[in-house]
């Protein structure tokens, strides 16, 4: 009866969890190749207006909150989501004119004009342009 539990024991594999044991090896995974992984490929925009407005609530809280770079970011997802949002467009110009980044300030102030030339603040983004 002892060598018959001996021999058990002495034959069992390492799913006992007996010291001593080599546990068993973890199943290869295999790499995904670039051109087949989701999170490589470049993200795609198609007209979301809801998409759009979403975009700029919480770019509002970002520029309340003193975050410009985030705000910036927010409001120019806004103007992939919805090319016509001049508002967006403004609002990315402030947030890029708090950064001291005038460059990208004056293309958003440009843009803003071109999509909506008749609007309220025309003549005060003009201004700003012409200072920039």
């Amino acid at each position: 009866m002892f060598r018959c539990i001996l021999f058990f024991v002495l034959t069992s594999g390492p799913e006992l969890g007996l010291p001593g044991q080599i546990p068993p090896k973890p199943p290869v995974q295999e790499d995904i190749p670039p051109e087949e992984d989701a999170a490589a490929k470049p993200k795609e925009y198609a007209f979301n207006p809801l998409q759009a407005e979403t975009e700029m609530r919480i770019g509002g809280y970002y520029f309340k909150k003193g975050k410009y770079r985030a705000a910036a970011d927010r409001f120019r997802e806004a103007t992939r989501w919805n090319p016509t949002l001049a508002e967006a467009f403004v609002r990315l110009g402030e947030a890029e004119e708090k950064q001291h980044n005038a460059k990208a300030a004056r293309e958003a102030y440009a843009k803003y004009l071109e999509v909506a030339p008749d609007a309220k603040d025309a003549a005060q983004i003009k201004k700003k342009l012409s200072k920039l």
